[in-house]
């Protein structure tokens, strides 16, 4: 499908990613194919990875079948200590886990509060955390918006930061605050390096508000009602 909508590929920072062990992919989170893009950055390494994805997806007719084939990790918010310990045990096992800290999409486009989840995990592994990010996606699937998958030639960047191997005797408050700022700094480099700007008269849906697109602002996107023209 990437082929025939020809889409403009740019992967950075995948060296990041070990060849060996157990890591965990911690990605910022803008359109409901970010697990397919943020996985393409194993693939020079030879790495595979297992996301943990909310269990609806997982019951879908469509995409349930390739998320159990493909061996993801089911993830029930109401018990979700069952799929933490699933997680814990791949990557002490020497498996990838990529993970979405934000929980759900950004509709700001802009890096959510994110839960202590991914952190605790790579403790408690002893494994690195890669930060991440994905950019250009959503203009194909994002939250509140049709998707869009027969535009073509669109870009989509991926990159890949420094791994941080988390310890328990750190401060997990001020490493998941660290953990934050590092994939926003990546999506801030990667909205920056953007090779495209919409065109003048056409819809800014997919840019943030602080680059001057209709997405709502942070707070803004805490409530779930559109952002008033």
């Amino acid at each position: 499908m990437f082929r025939v909508l020809d889409l403009k590929l740019d992967v950075r920072g995948a060296e990041h990613i070990p060849v060996s062990g157990g890591a965990v992919l911690a990605c910022t989170h803008v359109s409901y194919l970010d697990f397919i893009f943020c996985g393409l950055a194993g693939l020079p390494s030879g790495r595979k990875t297992r996301f943990m994805a909310k269990e609806q997806i997982f019951r879908n007719r469509v995409a349930g079948p390739l998320m159990r084939g493909m061996r993801h990790i089911s993830v029930d918010r109401a018990a979700g200590q069952a799929s933490y310990r699933e997680a814990v045990e791949k990557l002490s096992a020497g498996e990838v886990v990529g993970v979405f800290p934000e929980a759900t999409i950004s509709r700001s486009f802009t890096v959510k509060p994110i839960k202590s989840g991914a952190i605790r995990m790579a403790v408690e592994a002893g494994v690195p955390i890669v930060p991440m990010t994905v950019w250009g996606s959503q203009r194909l699937w994002t939250k509140g918006r049709p998707k869009n998958l027969t535009q073509r030639h669109v870009p989509v960047l991926i990159r890949a930061g420094a791994p941080f191997q988390p310890t328990k005797d750190d401060d997990l408050d001020k490493l998941t605050i660290t953990l934050r700022e590092r994939m926003q700094t990546l999506l801030d480099e990667a909205q920056r390096d953007y090779p495209e700007k919409p065109r003048p008269g056409t819809d800014t849906f997919w840019l943030p508000a602080h680059l001057g697109g209709t997405a709502p602002t942070p707070e803004e996107a805490l409530d779930s009602s559109p952002r008033p023209e």
